[in-house]
């Protein structure tokens, strides 16, 4: 068993990239799940909102699940940290 990332990398890339947190937190199927429902919620609001939005509204949903996906890679990276060290790895 290899030893986890460091878990402010792993907030470091989520901050950057919705699911590249959780690929390097080697959950790549979650990363790919959030990264999806990004990009869905974000073109479901920019076609249902009015032209004359600004470019985050017109996104939002988008970028709800990108800021949702944010703590989420970063305590499972913890975790992942937390238990290899408990294990002695």
């Amino acid at each position: 068993m290899t030893r986890p990332i460091n878990p402010y990398l792993v907030l470091a890339l989520a901050a950057t990239l919705p699911g590249a947190g959780h690929v390097a937190a080697r959950n790549a199927a979650r990363g790919l799940v959030f990264a999806f429902f990004a990009v869905f919620f974000s073109v479901i609001t920019y076609k249902t909102t009015p032209p004359d939005r600004s470019f985050l509204g017109r996104h939002a949903g988008g970028l709800f699940v990108w800021a949702l996906s944010i703590p989420d890679a970063y305590r499972r990276a913890r975790i992942r940290t937390t238990m290899a060290r408990n294990t002695g790895l």
